[in-house]
């Protein structure tokens, strides 16, 4: 009767199967194959809901997987997997999709048998009361085979809903007299309520699916994690109704069934339970520690009517406050932060009262990123979110056509219901009624081909790369000594007037380096006594300090650079000087002023000349010219000098920006986002 299609489903987690799991635990070397002889299948770590699950489903030939993440990280980050337990369906290896179901054993199983049948299952009378049920909810069409018209539309619409109902097809037309309707006919038969009901208008796409949202949902329903997605989804407003037990559950629903009946089609009517699901009246701005409680959410507005708690529950009252939301007459409650005096950081803060001012202003393309404090995913995007705002913000002509922004979405009522944080959605110019959720890695750059594609202006951000650093030559250097420390900065995002705030732009703090990249210090000594000059040091509590020794022949750099030192070149070369008296007197020319420091080098070598590939150790490659009387004890440190320069303050110095820049954001994403 069904003709069942070979389906499977797929689980990324973290947890591993218990042995004799009916779960297919899949590592990278098997998941290909696999999914080569499975049509479908789903990926996700629900234990016991998924072990539930995959017995019953294991009958049907719909195999359910599992991946760990924590060791397969290149399998998973190859489907977009950015937090887990993450649902697929899969199609074959390539065609992938997320779960939308509840995770359930019982939703599971349902969901995923809908998938695996044809969208529509062409049954008989016969087969009739089996087939009605298979689930709460289906529908069957009784229609004339060679009616093509209406059974294009019906394809269409089962092919639509085909994740959430189950399609039958009759063509018997003595059956549809048995069932009292003409062809053609939809019955949507249900296990509760009225028991059917029936469209038998001309066939229409969007008149079918609006006739199923409504009749396929309880006069007076129940809203739990299985059912409030279809709620949501049916784009009508709903109505709950809190209350602590069953009893009291289920004389508010027989009172308020008559009022629920009246505005049937218009507004959705469903218990909660208060006790499991009580901090959801916060959300609907009730106070949760008084029930029974009635409030209204307009889905699709995300608006909030919450009704008087210090009123009773009439039948009476409860329709006329109905009346006014549906007439327009009540205003909903906007719950809202302050709005801030002013917006002086690049991430602009959104609240309710200024949402359409930021957000719907139709002159910009406007990102918005819905957080809530307490997200570990959003704490860990922040700094990042702080540079890509910084991009558009610190340039006048960007800002005007880009705003990147933010909203507490836990203390602020938005128009849109958002599933998960952080949720970041694209408001593009001129059209604010179409926003474009992000789906992709919350990296920087991204995040700015994401405005740059969907929005209206197409901005492309001014990202800034190494390459584009411009090095002053050996006999400009002095001058340039404090400027070159700024030019770093600007290229590599690795330091600002120093080499040692390298660590502070990077980290926006003054933490210690030492305490960012302990593994470079650790080897700080040992590449010293090879380079002499190596910026890679350990730093120490308030500032950084560049420690390195040379060999017997050069001495070795120790010197402490100060928190406010102008350039760290110039303590480099200075506690060249005190360790090095063989250097000591081509150090002393770099540490002066720049015209003082060309002219005492051009008395000591005139080849004085070279280029130098970074700016926080400009004075480096004069050691090596103008110590004449000290070339072979100096050679080795003037070497490590100049490689120091040639790569931006060594390797030393990229593996402070690199620890700083990424160090613990980075640790925080892994863990938090994979």
């Amino acid at each position: 009767m069904r003709n069942l299609i070979n389906s499977a489903l797929a689980l990324f987690g973290v947890a591993a199967v218990t042995s004799g799991s009916d779960v297919h635990d899949l590592k990278k070397d098997t998941f290909e194959p696999f999914m080569e002889k499975h049509d479908l299948v789903l990926a996700e770590s629900l234990a016991p809901e998924y072990e539930e699950a995959a017995k019953t489903l294991k009958e049907k030939n719909i195999p359910l997987i599992k991946v760990d993440c924590t060791e397969e990280t290149e399998l998973c980050q190859s489907y977009g997997v950015e937090g887990y337990p993450t649902v697929k369906v899969f199609r074959g290896k390539d065609d992938h999709a997320p779960y939308m179901g509840a995770r359930k054993a019982q939703a599971i199983v349902s969901y995923m048998i809908k998938l695996s049948m044809p969208a529509v299952s062409i049954i008989d009378e016969a087969s009739l009361d089996e087939f009605k049920a298979a689930e709460s909810v289906v529908l069957v069409a009784f229609i004339d085979p060679s009616d093509k018209a209406s059974n294009e539309t019906l394809t269409s619409v089962a092919n639509s809903l085909r994740e959430k109902y189950i399609f039958g097809a009759i063509h018997d037309k003595k059956a549809a007299t048995a069932q009292g309707v003409k062809q053609p006919a939809i019955v949507l038969y249900k296990q509760f309520d009225e028991g059917k009901n029936v469209f038998d208008e001309k066939f229409d796409k969007e008149k079918i699916e609006s006739f199923i949202k409504s009749a396929a949902i309880p006069l007076v329903g129940e809203v739990g994690p299985e059912t409030y997605a279809d709620y949501i989804a049916s784009g009508l407003p709903l109505a709950y109704i809190f209350a602590e037990t069953e009893d009291e559950r289920s004389q508010l629903a027989d009172e308020l069934r008559p009022v629920a009946e009246k505005y049937k089609g218009a507004v959705n009517f469903a218990t909660i339970d208060a006790k499991a699901f009580g901090a959801h009246a916060g959300n609907l701005n009730l106070e949760t520690d008084n029930f029974p409680a009635f409030a209204i959410q307009e889905t699709v507005k995300n608006q909030k009517f919450p009704y008087d708690q210090s009123k009773k529950i009439t039948a009476k009252d409860i329709s006329d406050f109905v009346e006014g939301v549906v007439e327009g007459t009540i205003k909903p409650s906007v719950k809202s932060e302050p709005v801030p005096e002013s917006q002086d950081g690049p991430v602009h803060v959104v609240v309710a009262h200024n949402y359409e001012e930021i957000v719907m202003d139709n002159d910009k393309d406007v990102l918005l990123e819905y957080y809530a404090p307490w997200c570990g995913h959003c704490k860990a995007l922040a700094p990042k979110y702080e540079e890509l705002a910084a991009l558009y913000f610190n340039s006048p002509d960007l800002s005007k056509k880009v705003t990147v922004a933010k909203v507490d979405a836990t203390a602020n009522d938005v128009p849109d219901e958002i599933a998960g944080f952080p949720t970041i959605k694209l408001f593009p110019a001129g059209s604010k009624e179409s926003p474009i959720e992000y789906s992709g890695s919350r990296t920087i750059e991204d995040l700015a081909n994401f405005i740059k594609e969907n929005g209206k202006h197409q901005v492309e951000a001014p990202m800034v790369g190494e390459d584009d650093v411009e090095m002053p030559d050996a006999d400009s250097m002095g001058k340039q000594a404090p400027a070159a420390s700024k030019k770093v900065k600007d290229a590599a995002e690795a330091a600002t007037d120093s080499a040692a705030s390298a660590k502070d732009r990077a980290t926006d703090s003054a933490a210690s380096v030492k305490d960012k990249a302990t593994d470079s210090a650790a080897s700080a000594k040992d590449r010293a006594t090879d380079s002499a000059a190596s910026v890679k040091d350990k730093a120490t509590d308030a500032a950084s300090s560049v420690k390195s020794k040379a060999t017997e022949g050069a001495g070795s750099v120790k010197d402490k650079v100060v928190d406010k030192a102008a350039s760290a070149a110039s303590q480099a070369t200075k506690a060249v000087k005190d360790k090095s008296a063989s250097v000591g007197t081509a150090t002393e020319a770099v540490k002066e002023s720049g015209a003082s420091a060309k002219g005492k080098a051009a008395d000591k070598s005139a080849s004085a000349k070279g280029k130098v590939k970074s700016g926080a150790s400009d004075a480096s490659q004069k050691v090596k010219d103008t110590a004449t009387d000290a070339t072979k004890s100096a050679s080795s440190a003037s070497k490590g000098v100049k490689e120091a320069v040639k790569s931006k303050i060594s390797q030393g110095a990229e593996a402070v920006k690199s620890a700083v820049t990424d160090g613990d954001d980075m640790e925080d994403l892994e863990h938090d986002e994979l």
